[in-house]
């Protein structure tokens, strides 16, 4: 039955990330091309979709430690396919602005938030603890294969029936992840009783901030999402304008540029087995900085090959940390705190994206996109820099027991 249910899981969610990465290349493609945004406005795009993380990460990771987190995500699927299903309706009637386009983004975030934490705490429910690292290994995998077919697949549509189009692939596939939610079956653990919100909040947040592994995650990855979305949120504005690259191509080199997750994805558990989780993260962090370093050296012709393999290694490292620190998350934290614990996390962690993608674009306008993408090299050394100050240089692998927590307010 776990078996099964994995399979609904990994199905919906695959289906799911190569809609969303054919509309990580469509959307700012209709708001350059059918709206004529600025660069400043494709960035804000971006940061609409991960503002609610500010708004509302902290309450939700408590709410969905409450809720059936089956329940959770197919309802949040439900909420984006008809968020984005309404950019395509009103651009056929005509009435299409920026402002709905970032009403999407901005709506389909908040579903996002309330997903994200029900999946991450969902997971174990289908898998057992020593399948972890598997089925993340698994996930990523099929998340970096989504995002070397979904830009290409953007790029096709837009070339053969409009960016529009990109869009109703991304909402559709929302729609096939929530049918698959809707067959799975699994034994979550039964909701547990309720206690003040604030106490809760307070009670994920004391964790985070005491604990020194989960800290230094977050703070590290706090950096390094503000210089990653800086740096893409500019990147299709950087192909269209400074290289002067039509959709088609933009899409191509954009998945090419994510064949580095397939291989981050393939070789991690081979990494971790020959130099330790801990180190094996630290390594794959390592990575990002000189990858990110050559794409905005790239120029027309065989110059795009540099964009390429700054994607490709940003993209190698990224999703090899995240199976690692994913993992780790989901074996140390306890089950019952799980969401609070990871909304506390994902708020520092992605709460940056917005500011980020805002920073990249105001600086790609004041001073030129190449100037932006240079800037968020330095900030993602920064990021390493948090890390290597951290207990994990010490440590060849994670602490492999759940974390002890002695606190009354837990006892449920």
């Amino acid at each position: 039955m776990r078996g099964a249910a994995f399979r609904l899981l990994w199905t919906g969610q695959t289906v799911s990330t190569v809609g969303g990465a054919v509309a990580s290349a469509s959307v700012p493609l209709v708001a350059l091309l059918v709206l004529h945004a600025s660069t400043f406005e494709v960035a804000s795009l971006t940061a609409a979709a991960w503002i609610p993380w500010l708004a509302v990460g902290l309450p939700a990771g408590a709410w969905v430690d409450r809720w059936p987190k089956r329940r959770v995500m197919l309802v949040c699927d439900v909420i984006q396919m008809a968020a984005f299903l309404a950019v395509p309706f009103s651009w056929a009637l005509g009435f299409l602005s920026f402002a709905m386009l970032l009403a999407a983004a901005l709506l389909g975030g908040f579903a996002k938030v309330f997903f994200s934490l029900a999946y991450r705490a969902f997971l174990p429910s289908v898998v057992d603890d020593a399948d972890l690292l598997g089925a993340n290994v698994r996930l990523q995998g099929a998340e970096s294969a989504a995002q070397v077919g979904g830009p290409g697949l953007a790029g096709l549509l837009a070339s053969a029936f409009g960016p529009v189009s990109g869009v109703v692939v991304d909402a559709l596939s929302f729609g096939f992840s929530a049918l698959c939610l809707g067959f799975l079956r699994a034994d979550e653990p039964p909701p547990r009783p309720r206690t003040r919100l604030r106490t809760e909040i307070a009670e994920g947040m004391r964790i985070v901030a005491r604990d020194p592994y989960l800290r230094v995650l977050v703070l590290s990855g706090g950096v390094a999402n503000l210089a990653l979305n800086g740096f893409y949120a500019v990147a299709v504005v950087f192909l269209v304008d400074d290289v002067g690259q039509g959709p088609g191509v933009v899409g191509l080199v954009l998945a090419l540029a994510e064949v580095g997750g397939v291989l981050g994805a393939t070789l991690v558990s081979r990494v971790a087995r020959r130099t330790g989780t801990a180190w094996g993260f630290l390594w794959c962090e390592a990575l990002v900085a000189p990858a990110m370093l050559l794409g905005p050296l790239a120029r027309p012709g065989w110059g795009l090959t540099l964009f390429v393999l700054a994607g490709a290694g940003i993209a190698a490292g990224v999703v090899g940390s995240n199976v690692l620190g994913a993992t780790f998350r989901q074996r140390y934290c306890p089950r019952h705190l799980y969401g609070r614990i990871s909304a506390s996390s994902s708020m520092v962690n992605y709460g940056t994206i917005p500011l980020g993608a805002l920073v990249g674009g105001a600086l790609g306008q004041a001073a030129g996109v190449r100037v932006a993408m240079f800037a968020m090299v330095g900030v993602q050394l920064a990021s390493l820099g948090v890390l290597l100050m951290g207990p994990l240089r010490r440590e060849r692998d994670f602490p492999q027991v759940v974390l002890a927590v002695d606190n009354p307010l837990t006892q449920n």
